[in-house]
């Protein structure tokens, strides 16, 4: 696989803070926000399955605090590890 442009490194890196930042506040609250959205708008060329990211979305407007951090944890966990098999991701 080729390696990708800076600036799409950049997004993606962008992107994966933005979600680790709002998976982290989501036991707290609803973080169905703007820039999650974007971000995970960011990732969806990125991401061969689509589940994890409507997951992170669906999950982020829950009101149940518990359910809220499971599914953002889970889907955030998701996408990472399809970021990472494509090469489009490192930590």
């Amino acid at each position: 696989m080729a390696t990708l442009p800076r600036h799409q490194r950049v997004i993606i890196s962008l992107s994966v803070h933005i979600l680790r930042a709002a998976m982290a506040r989501s036991g707290e609250m609803r973080v169905d926000v703007v820039e999650v959205r974007l971000a995970l708008r960011c990732l969806l060329q990125h991401c061969p399955e689509r589940w994890p990211l409507e997951l992170f979305w669906d999950s982020a407007a829950q009101d149940n605090e518990i359910g809220r951090a499971q599914g953002t944890t889970a889907a955030f966990n998701g996408i990472v590890r399809q970021l990472r098999a494509a090469g489009r991701y490192e930590d």
